[in-house]
């Protein structure tokens, strides 16, 4: 028998069809894009939203039939246990999720409280109680499912201080504690999951600073790029759904990194 003719495509390797994904933070400035991203490759998307309003214009402005939204913020384990009930019941299945809301934190290390430290990181402890719903469901039911956490370059490097000097508060410090644990329980997780067939990435953003920021700011993160630029939302597109699909049916535990070789300095 002819190797090739038992070979995937490429389009049968990233097409989604048939795919339930849940996207949190999916009417955020790069959640918006992934959901997209998702959405166009065939996946049904489940767009949650801490605003339900927000939620229901995201899943309504995505292409194809069939998405849904949810009201889940990922810091509020009651919420988590309420969305996730509803998801199972309206949808039977999440094949694909991603781990993209996060709940900000302005405060530097000058300025943080223990408190507020405190309560960024419980992001990933919101990351993995949905991570573990989602393993659990899919085993329950006998699927394969792909697990997508939200990292950062800055769980991999620290910042240039002259880069926010005079303009802002310094890339805050619980921020790099909470990154740097996202990429390290992707590589946990993956490890443990990977004989129920659940793998388990993680997707490292570069600098993507939204249109508010300051542009004093942009001007100075571009200096510091070996690209010279921001990046665009659609540029994540391509990695989340080779994360999501069968693309990467043999990558697990890994974490990519799509910051315009910012961390190859």
């Amino acid at each position: 028998m002819d190797p090739a003719a038992a070979e995937p495509t490429v389009s049968q390797l990233f097409d989604l069809s048939g795919r339930t994904a849940l996207v949190t933070g999916a009417s955020g400035y790069l959640g918006g894009a992934m959901a997209r991203a998702l959405a166009e490759a065939g996946a049904r998307v489940i767009a949650a939203s801490r605003d339900a309003q927000r939620g229901a214009e995201a899943a309504a402005s995505l292409p194809g039939e069939g998405h849904l939204s949810v009201v889940l913020d990922h810091m509020d384990p009651e919420s988590i246990g309420r969305a996730w009930q509803w998801v199972v019941e309206h949808a039977g299945r999440v094949d694909v999720l991603i781990n993209n809301g996060h709940e900000p934190l302005a405060a530097d290390w000058k300025t943080v409280t223990h408190e507020q430290f405190m309560r960024q990181l419980g992001n990933a402890a919101g990351y993995f109680e949905l991570a573990r719903r989602v393993r659990d469901l899919a085993v329950a039911r006998g699927l394969p499912a792909s697990i997508v956490l939200l990292g950062s370059m800055y769980g991999v490097v620290g910042s240039y201080p002259d880069a926010y000097e005079g303009l802002c508060p310094a890339s805050p410090a619980a921020y790099h504690a909470l990154k740097g644990a996202v990429v390290h329980l992707t590589r946990h997780l993956a490890v443990y999951w990977a004989p129920d067939r659940v793998r388990v990435n993680c997707l490292s953003p570069g600098p993507f600073p939204p249109p508010r920021v300051d542009r004093r700011l942009v001007e100075r993160l571009c200096a510091k790029s070996p690209m010279r630029r921001m990046g665009l939302p659609h540029e994540l597109k391509g990695a989340v759904v080779f994360l999501a699909s069968d693309a990467s049916s043999y990558v697990t535990g890994q974490n990519l990194l799509v910051d315009g070789g910012w961390t190859a300095w």
